[in-house]
Protein backbone atom coordinates (compact mmCIF):
# COMPACT_ATOMS: atom_id res chain seq x y z
CA UNK A 1 0.00 0.00 0.00
CA UNK A 2 2.96 2.31 0.95
CA UNK A 3 4.43 2.07 -2.45
CA UNK A 4 1.20 2.82 -4.26
CA UNK A 5 1.33 6.12 -2.43
CA UNK A 6 4.87 6.67 -3.01
CA UNK A 7 3.89 6.07 -7.14
CA UNK A 8 1.15 8.08 -7.11
CA UNK A 9 2.84 11.07 -5.09
CA UNK A 10 5.86 10.53 -7.28
CA UNK A 11 3.99 10.52 -10.52
CA UNK A 12 1.84 13.61 -9.52
CA UNK A 13 5.27 15.48 -8.33
CA UNK A 14 6.75 14.79 -11.39
CA UNK A 15 4.42 16.39 -13.57
CA UNK A 16 4.47 19.65 -11.22
CA UNK A 17 8.20 20.40 -12.67
CA UNK A 18 8.88 21.48 -16.05
CA UNK A 19 12.01 23.23 -18.01
CA UNK A 20 12.33 26.41 -20.28
CA UNK A 21 15.36 25.81 -22.07
CA UNK A 22 17.25 29.12 -23.62
CA UNK A 23 15.57 28.81 -26.62
CA UNK A 24 12.13 28.52 -25.92
CA UNK A 25 9.11 30.23 -24.14
CA UNK A 26 6.12 28.95 -22.40
CA UNK A 27 2.83 29.78 -21.85
CA UNK A 28 1.33 27.72 -18.44
CA UNK A 29 -2.32 27.03 -19.41
CA UNK A 30 -5.22 26.30 -16.69
CA UNK A 31 -8.08 24.46 -18.38
CA UNK A 32 -7.45 26.43 -21.79
CA UNK A 33 -6.87 29.66 -20.38
CA UNK A 34 -3.19 31.34 -19.87
CA UNK A 35 -2.23 32.12 -16.68
CA UNK A 36 1.26 33.46 -17.34
CA UNK A 37 4.26 33.42 -19.99
CA UNK A 38 7.73 32.72 -19.08
CA UNK A 39 10.35 33.55 -21.31
CA UNK A 40 13.12 33.04 -18.95
CA UNK A 41 14.88 29.41 -19.14
CA UNK A 42 14.82 27.21 -16.07
CA UNK A 43 13.05 25.31 -14.62
CA UNK A 44 9.31 26.19 -13.59
CA UNK A 45 6.73 24.79 -11.52
CA UNK A 46 2.91 24.27 -12.22
CA UNK A 47 -0.09 23.03 -10.87
CA UNK A 48 -0.01 18.97 -12.15
CA UNK A 49 -2.92 17.81 -13.52
CA UNK A 50 -4.72 21.07 -13.96
CA UNK A 51 -2.34 23.53 -15.89
CA UNK A 52 -0.45 22.78 -18.61
CA UNK A 53 2.66 23.65 -21.18
CA UNK A 54 2.23 25.09 -24.59
CA UNK A 55 6.13 26.08 -25.73
CA UNK A 56 7.01 28.25 -28.27
CA UNK A 57 10.58 28.47 -30.37
CA UNK A 58 12.47 32.32 -29.26
CA UNK A 59 15.19 31.48 -31.93
CA UNK A 60 14.92 33.50 -35.50
CA UNK A 61 12.54 31.37 -37.50
CA UNK A 62 12.06 30.96 -41.53
CA UNK A 63 8.67 30.58 -42.78
CA UNK A 64 8.55 29.42 -46.62
CA UNK A 65 5.27 29.34 -47.98
CA UNK A 66 4.70 27.43 -51.53
CA UNK A 67 5.51 29.16 -55.05
CA UNK A 68 2.96 31.25 -56.27
CA UNK A 69 2.37 31.66 -59.87
CA UNK A 70 0.88 35.02 -60.93
CA UNK A 71 0.36 37.56 -64.17
CA UNK A 72 2.65 40.97 -64.07
CA UNK A 73 1.26 44.16 -65.19
CA UNK A 74 2.47 43.28 -68.81
CA UNK A 75 0.64 40.09 -69.22
CA UNK A 76 3.66 37.97 -68.61
CA UNK A 77 3.52 35.15 -65.87
CA UNK A 78 5.61 34.94 -63.24
CA UNK A 79 6.57 32.26 -60.36
CA UNK A 80 7.84 33.78 -57.31
CA UNK A 81 9.31 32.08 -54.12
CA UNK A 82 9.10 34.26 -51.18
CA UNK A 83 10.22 33.68 -47.53
CA UNK A 84 10.13 35.57 -44.72
CA UNK A 85 12.39 35.32 -40.92
CA UNK A 86 10.51 36.19 -37.60
CA UNK A 87 10.93 35.95 -34.29
CA UNK A 88 8.08 35.50 -31.82
CA UNK A 89 7.70 38.73 -29.43
CA UNK A 90 4.74 38.14 -28.03
CA UNK A 91 3.72 34.46 -27.15
CA UNK A 92 0.47 35.23 -25.45
CA UNK A 93 -0.82 36.73 -28.52
CA UNK A 94 0.62 34.44 -30.91
CA UNK A 95 -1.22 31.79 -28.76
CA UNK A 96 -4.63 33.55 -28.66
CA UNK A 97 -4.56 34.36 -32.75
CA UNK A 98 -2.96 31.29 -34.05
CA UNK A 99 -2.29 28.85 -31.01
CA UNK A 100 0.38 26.59 -33.03
CA UNK A 101 2.90 27.18 -35.71
CA UNK A 102 1.37 25.34 -38.25
CA UNK A 103 -1.76 27.43 -38.05
CA UNK A 104 0.94 30.22 -37.85
CA UNK A 105 2.28 29.20 -41.20
CA UNK A 106 -0.58 28.83 -43.34
CA UNK A 107 -1.96 32.04 -41.92
CA UNK A 108 1.18 34.59 -42.26
CA UNK A 109 2.10 32.64 -45.47
CA UNK A 110 -1.51 33.68 -47.16
CA UNK A 111 -0.48 37.07 -46.39
CA UNK A 112 3.19 37.17 -47.25
CA UNK A 113 2.08 35.73 -50.71
CA UNK A 114 -0.95 38.29 -50.71
CA UNK A 115 1.79 41.22 -49.86
CA UNK A 116 3.76 39.21 -53.11
CA UNK A 117 0.69 39.42 -55.32
CA UNK A 118 0.45 43.24 -54.37
CA UNK A 119 3.69 44.39 -55.00
CA UNK A 120 4.25 41.84 -58.13
CA UNK A 121 0.83 43.01 -59.57
CA UNK A 122 1.68 46.76 -60.15
CA UNK A 123 5.41 45.77 -61.70
CA UNK A 124 6.73 44.26 -65.20
CA UNK A 125 9.38 41.49 -65.80
CA UNK A 126 11.87 44.81 -65.81
CA UNK A 127 11.51 45.97 -62.92
CA UNK A 128 12.37 42.49 -61.12
CA UNK A 129 15.18 42.75 -63.14
CA UNK A 130 16.71 46.09 -62.91
CA UNK A 131 17.15 48.98 -59.92
CA UNK A 132 13.32 48.68 -59.45
CA UNK A 133 13.89 45.50 -57.80
CA UNK A 134 14.51 47.37 -54.49
CA UNK A 135 11.20 49.13 -54.39
CA UNK A 136 9.21 46.23 -54.83
CA UNK A 137 11.14 44.24 -51.59
CA UNK A 138 10.57 47.29 -49.80
CA UNK A 139 6.76 46.97 -50.41
CA UNK A 140 6.44 43.83 -50.21
CA UNK A 141 8.06 43.82 -46.69
CA UNK A 142 6.47 46.84 -45.16
CA UNK A 143 3.26 45.23 -45.82
CA UNK A 144 4.35 41.83 -44.23
CA UNK A 145 5.58 44.14 -41.46
CA UNK A 146 2.78 46.22 -40.64
CA UNK A 147 0.47 43.08 -39.97
CA UNK A 148 3.37 41.06 -37.77
CA UNK A 149 2.36 43.01 -34.75
CA UNK A 150 -1.44 41.17 -35.12
CA UNK A 151 0.29 37.93 -34.55
CA UNK A 152 3.06 38.75 -31.57
CA UNK A 153 5.95 38.21 -33.68
CA UNK A 154 8.17 40.58 -35.14
CA UNK A 155 9.43 40.31 -39.21
CA UNK A 156 12.94 40.64 -39.39
CA UNK A 157 13.28 39.75 -43.34
CA UNK A 158 11.58 39.27 -46.25
CA UNK A 159 12.78 37.87 -49.44
CA UNK A 160 12.25 36.76 -53.03
CA UNK A 161 14.33 33.42 -52.65
CA UNK A 162 13.53 32.28 -56.48
CA UNK A 163 11.68 33.73 -59.56
CA UNK A 164 11.33 31.78 -62.41
CA UNK A 165 9.04 31.83 -65.65
CA UNK A 166 6.29 29.11 -66.02
CA UNK A 167 7.12 26.72 -69.11
CA UNK A 168 5.19 28.18 -71.30
CA UNK A 169 6.18 31.17 -70.77
CA UNK A 170 10.18 30.61 -70.98
CA UNK A 171 9.07 28.88 -74.46
CA UNK A 172 7.61 31.69 -75.78
CA UNK A 173 10.46 33.90 -74.07
CA UNK A 174 13.01 31.13 -75.86
CA UNK A 175 11.50 30.91 -79.03
CA UNK A 176 11.57 35.27 -79.16
CA UNK A 177 15.25 35.31 -78.35
CA UNK A 178 15.83 32.42 -81.54
CA UNK A 179 13.88 34.45 -83.90
CA UNK A 180 15.40 37.82 -82.66
CA UNK A 181 19.22 36.01 -83.29
CA UNK A 182 17.95 34.17 -86.37
CA UNK A 183 16.26 38.22 -88.21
Amino acid sequence: MPAIILIIAFTVLSGAFFTVHQTQQAIVLQLGEPKRVITDPGLKFKIPLLQSTTFYDARLLDLDPPPLEMPLVDKRRIIVDAFARYRIVNPLLFYQTVRTESAFRDRFGTLLNGSVRDALGNADLGDLLTGRRQDVMTEIETGVRRRAPEFGIEVEEVRIGRTDLPDATSQSVYNRMRSDRIA
